[in-house]
């Protein structure tokens, strides 16, 4: 089974957001085109990632 990954959104830019793993282990980015995120997601928004979608923590 697939565990759920926590990301909060640093910045929103245009049709895309840039996420970051909550757990700390990387500073690495994640761009993710905002049509797959929640509508109402802004900066410093917290999501899960599970079963192939996003949703709002």
């Amino acid at each position: 089974m697939f565990e759920a990954i926590y990301y909060e959104v640093v910045s929103i830019d245009g049709d895309y957001a840039n996420l970051k793993k909550i757990d700390g282990e990387s500073d690495d980015l994640k761009l993710v085109a905002r049509a797959l995120l929640p509508a109402e997601i802004c900066e410093g928004s917290k999501v899960k990632y599970e079963m192939m979608s996003y949703s709002m923590c």
